[in-house]
């Protein structure tokens, strides 16, 4: 009797720890680092997805907006639910987190000319904690995306037009074009004019780096027209980017617009610009109707809207099929 009971446990404890290994298989992991230059500190989290041994795998940074954090308190990992979508489809994320000691709304400084330009401030802070998981994790480095939410956005972009030799592609929620506070001192500029700056700081490495935008109709904090001008301004810099003129390689005049409406969602018009030369769109973007400064189709936080579209996953869909040349 003694032995069948230790026979029953025995296969119990294998049967326990059989499912324990699978579990634990299929399960991401997160790890922590920090990224130290001349310009100051960033700490950031990386998630790894199941199954991860140093393969070469695409990275999605993740920068998040004011009032939140990359990891911590009302993150862009809670509200994005990007580990989940890194766990499906084989991605690591990157979440960086602001420092109070430079904004105490942990906004990003996207509207300081400090943190404009390429070689320093936050844009070579983020950056090179982009390139420590590169070499750390033996990720792919013609797969790398930056995607920011609200200040993380005008962020992300500035990365994009400081960095376009690292991020292969750019997503903007409730976001602007690259030096949009000049607008505040000179309601003349237009988006024309801030894509001629944004060129002339990309330098010898421009390119046409595809950009993916999200804006909301009912936001107040961002108002849509930014999200138009977003379109206008990167039209002109990927047109600028093709032969350093303005010539219709590029424009700001839709080539593919759908609009869809699903049970339980906000509906939106999703519309696409491609180059002349053709291939595939280099602009895209979500018009959500009725949403406000939220993420849709978020997990959780103050700025997370479950009611949906999916916007991360849909992203994914947009960064999976782009790499640098």
């Amino acid at each position: 009797m003694g032995d069948k009971i230790l026979r029953v446990l025995a296969v119990m404890a294998l049967a326990l720890s059989l499912l324990t290994g699978t579990a634990s298989a299929s399960a991401g992991r997160d790890e922590r680092g920090v990224f130290t230059n001349s310009s100051g500190k960033v700490a950031y989290e990386v998630h790894l997805p199941p199954g991860y041994q140093d393969r070469a795998l695409p990275v999605v940074v993740a920068v998040h907006g004011c009032l939140m954090s990359g990891y911590g308190l009302n993150s862009m990992k809670a509200m994005t639910r990007f580990n989940e979508v890194a766990d499906a489809q084989g991605f690591i994320v990157v979440y960086p987190t602001q420092e109070l000691g430079r904004n105490l709304q942990s906004c990003w400084n996207w509207d300081k000319v400090e943190h404009q330009r390429r070689g320093g401030g936050e844009p070579s802070l983020i950056t090179g904690a982009t390139q420590d998981v590169i070499r750390k994790y033996h990720a792919d480095a013609k797969r790398v995306h930056v995607v920011g939410a609200s200040s993380g956005a005008g962020m992300a972009v500035i990365l994009a037009v400081t960095y376009p030799d690292v991020y292969a592609s750019v997503a903007s929620l409730a976001g602007g074009e690259y030096l949009f506070n000049k607008v505040k001192d000179n309601p003349e500029l237009s988006p024309v004019d801030t894509a001629k700056l944004a060129y002339a700081e990309m330098g010898p490495r421009a390119r046409q780096v595809p950009m993916f935008i999200v804006q909301g109709d009912a936001d107040t904090t961002v108002p849509p027209i930014l999200g138009e001008r977003l379109v206008t301004h990167w039209a002109a810099l990927d047109d600028l980017a093709v032969d350093g003129q303005l010539n219709g390689d590029v424009d700001d005049v839709a080539d593919a617009t759908e609009h869809v409406a699903k049970p339980g969602e906000y509906p939106y018009t999703h519309t696409g610009y491609t180059a002349r030369a053709g291939g595939a769109p280099l602009i895209e973007k979500y018009l959500v109707a009725g949403m406000g400064h939220k993420w849709p189709g978020g997990g959780s936080g103050l700025f997370a809207d479950p009611k949906g579209p999916d916007i991360s996953s849909i992203l994914w869909d947009f960064f999976a099929t782009r790499h640098l040349p």
